[in-house]
């Protein structure tokens, strides 16, 4: 419905250029009159309407000052809807026409709150989690000193935490079906890149159990070894009931825990 909306004022603009003969866009209305209805709508709470009409502002208005300002309020508008397509589509937008303006940060954070907004639990990840990811650290890459780069860091962590959970959500359903080599993929996976997360230390302890439970004591060992130094304190290196010598005589550490 928004995306069809929005292909609907593109094409209305692209008749009227062609009827003006001149390659003008002939409005129907002035930009002021559009702006007053479009925030009468979003102070309505109407943000459907609301993005219909900033959208219809820019479409007509292309080479206005206030063109930026249009899409910036009709992608905010459509994120209050809940039509993160469509408010990517409208940051896209921006980003194509508006490179250089003061507002690419903020609509870098929009772009990605729409990806965020729509990450789900860690068994059921559309990939979206990734794509939020990407955004917000573009965002505290090109712009670290922006108002919005401490919330995009704060988002970042919480991503970062979210995804190696769903890495070892999907390693724990491999060690239950025994399937290690799949298992040691993925927590080799949590080690390396996730390393801020609070899933290292379980990592790092599950590492230990599938190397020993392939009989591969002396890699289980250095496993164990990791975690005791980086993780003394961590529930998971309590759980490290036997001694340095047991991996490399070859002896199982505690493999009944998979919760």
């Amino acid at each position: 419905m928004h995306i069809y909306k929005i292909f609907i004022l593109t094409g209305v603009a692209i008749i009227m250029a062609g009827c003006a003969g001149n390659n003008e866009i002939v409005a129907d209305r002035s930009l002021p009159e559009i702006y007053e209805t479009a925030y009468a709508e979003f102070n309505d709470e109407d943000y459907e309407q609301a993005a219909t009409e900033f959208l219809h502002a820019e479409t007509q208005y292309p080479s206005s000052q206030w063109a930026a300002d249009a899409l910036v309020m009709a992608a905010y508008s459509q994120y209050m809807d809940g039509d993160f397509a469509g408010a990517i589509m409208t940051v896209d937008r921006f980003m194509r026409f508006h490179p250089g303006h003061r507002d690419v940060p903020y609509m870098l954070y929009l772009r990605g709150m729409c990806y965020y907004r729509q990450v789900s639990d860690v068994r059921r990840e559309p990939g979206m989690s990734a794509y939020a990811l990407q955004q917000f650290q573009q965002l505290v890459d090109r712009f670290p000193k922006s108002k919005y780069a401490e919330n995009a860091k704060n988002k970042i962590n919480i991503l970062k935490n979210y995804i190696a959970g769903k890495a070892m959500y999907s390693a724990r359903t491999d060690m239950a079906r025994e399937n290690w080599p799949s298992a040691i993929s993925r927590l080799q996976l949590i080690v390396q890149t996730a390393q801020e997360t609070v899933m290292t230390p379980e990592a790092l302890y599950r590492l230990t159990e599938c190397y020993t439970a392939i009989g591969l004591p002396e890699q289980a060992y250095g496993y164990a070894e990791m975690l005791k130094l980086n993780f003394p304190d961590d529930k998971w290196t309590k759980k490290l009931d036997k001694r340095p010598a047991d991996f490399e005589s070859g002896q199982n550490i505690n493999t009944d825990d998979k919760k």
